[in-house]
């Protein structure tokens, strides 16, 4: 089992690579084969951009996956905590980044609405 601090680490680490994962543009090369952005303007003159899943089979499967955030946030989890459990000399430092990482980004958005 681990620690409360671990947890804490690994629950941070698997947020960032999450968010990483499913919205971060410097990961669309890994969503695009699974996914096409559509830009549609609304009732408001505003852009909005929604996501349609490609292919059939597997290929939507994983498009699916890629779109939700709950569904790879468990994958993520899980092979973060894998790998700590198989490697824990070299998950350590990932892990650590992608801790150090979301809690900046979660800091980030809180003073920014409160300087807003």
């Amino acid at each position: 089992m681990t620690t409360w601090g671990e947890f804490l680490i690994l629950a941070f680490a698997s947020f960032r690579l999450t968010r990483l994962m499913v919205f971060d543009k410097i990961t669309g090369f890994i969503r695009r084969p699974f996914h096409r952005e559509v830009e549609e303007i609304n009732e408001n003159g505003e852009s909005e951009i929604y996501i349609e899943i490609k292919g059939k089979g597997l290929r939507a499967w994983i498009g699916e996956l890629l779109s939700c955030y709950w569904c790879t946030g468990i994958w993520c989890t899980a092979i973060l905590y894998g790998l700590w459990l198989i490697w824990p000399l070299g998950a350590e430092p990932l892990i650590i980044i992608l801790a150090i990482a979301g809690l900046a980004g979660m800091i980030e958005s809180i003073v920014g609405r409160l300087v807003e």
